[in-house]
């Protein structure tokens, strides 16, 4: 079983012209390759950040963190035994 997090590009949090592009041209290979794809919006992220952990200026490395624990709250199910122990 493959899962992917998939962080999906915005104007608002963009450094880089080709972002979209990338992202287009990605979801072919998602499709193809993975069972299941968990799309982040980075501008949703980045109003997270802004405005309910109250960031004036959000970084990547806040972003990233907000992204690390998503990530790890959906697959502690699978990474620890109990009885909410599931299997993809």
């Amino acid at each position: 079983m493959m899962c992917t997090f998939s962080v999906v590009p915005s104007p608002k949090v963009s450094d880089t012209v080709v972002e979209p592009y990338n992202a287009t041209l990605s979801v072919h290979q998602l499709v193809e390759n993975s069972d299941e794809t968990f799309c982040i919006d980075n501008e949703a992220l980045y109003d997270i950040c802004f405005r309910t952990l109250k960031l004036s200026t959000p970084t990547y490395g806040d972003l990233n963190h907000l992204v690390s624990i998503v990530m790890s709250g959906v697959t502690t199910c699978l990474r620890f035994p109990g009885q909410l122990n599931s299997d993809l």
